[in-house]
C-alpha cells in the first residue's frame, strides 16, 4: 500500500520551494533544516520528517545543497511542467485572477475564459477573448484543459463544478463561498478571502481587549 502522506505535509512543500527559490536569488547554494526552520518558523525536526515522505534528501552535518533540493521539490509538486486552467465568471474577482501575471511565472496557463453576459462575452483579457459558457462542454472535449478555476456567483457555482467534472478536469479552484461536491477523484480547493479575514479578526480583537 502506497505511503499516506498527511496533506498538511503537500500544504508546506509550496511554502518551501518559496523559500528555496528567493535564497537562490541571494546567491546562496547550501541552507541547513535550521535555517530552514528559523525563516519559516518550523522546527528542523519538522521539515526533515516532512522531506523525508518523499526521499533522502541533504547530508547530516552539511545541510541542504539549494538548488537540487529545489529542483526535487519542483519535481515533487509538479512544477516541471506546465499547467492548463480555465476561469469561468469574469466578474471583478474573475477579471482580476484572469489576468493575474503569477500564474504563467509558476507555470500555469490560463487557456480560456467564459461567461454568461453578452456585455462580458467578446470583451478580451491578456490576449484571451472571453467566451460562452455554453461553449465550455465541447471545448474541454477538444482541449487538453488541467485546472477549472470558478469564480461565479455562489448559486452557480455547482452547476459549473459538474460541467467542469463532467469534461473530464480533475481539478477545480474554487472561489465562491458556496461549498461544493466533487467525486472523490477530483482535487479541490475553496478560496474564501472573507473567512480568512474573519479569522484574522480574532486575533485583532485579543489584542484590542488586551489594551
Amino acid at each position: 500500500m502506497p505511503l499516506e502522506i498527511p496533506e498538511v505535509v503537500i500544504d508546506r512543500l509550496p511554502i518551501y520551494r518559496g523559500l528555496l527559490s528567493r535564497i537562490m536569488d541571494q546567491g546562496r547554494t547550501v541552507i541547513s533544516s535550521h535555517e530552514l526552520g528559523i525563516e519559516l518558523d518550523v522546527t528542523p525536526a519538522q521539515i526533515r520528517k516532512d522531506l523525508s515522505y518523499f526521499g533522502r534528501f541533504g547530508k547530516q552535518g552539511k545541510g541542504y545543497i539549494v538548488q537540487d533540493l529545489l529542483d526535487e521539490l519542483e519535481n515533487i509538486l509538479g512544477l516541471d511542467r506546465r499547467w492548463t486552467a480555465v476561469v469561468i465568471g469574469i466578474g471583478r474577482l474573475g477579471r482580476a485572477v484572469a489576468s493575474y501575471p503569477g500564474f504563467e511565472e509558476e507555470g500555469f496557463d490560463i487557456v480560456a475564459c467564459y461567461d454568461t453576459s453578452p456585455d462580458v462575452i467578446g470583451t478580451e483579457i491578456n490576449g484571451i477573448i472571453v467566451q460562452s459558457i455554453d461553449d465550455l462542454p465541447n471545448d474541454l472535449k477538444t482541449k487538453s484543459i488541467n485546472i477549472g478555476i470558478v469564480t461565479v456567483s455562489s448559486e452557480y457555482a455547482q452547476k459549473v463544478t459538474d460541467l467542469l467534472i463532467n469534461g473530464g478536469v480533475t481539478a477545480i479552484l474554487n472561489y465562491t463561498p458556496s461549498r461544493v461536491q466533487v467525486p472523490r477523484e477530483v482535487e479541490l480547493r475553496n478560496i474564501n478571502p472573507v473567512l480568512f479575514l474573519q479569522s484574522m479578526t480574532y486575533h485583532l480583537k485579543k489584542l484590542f481587549d488586551e489594551n
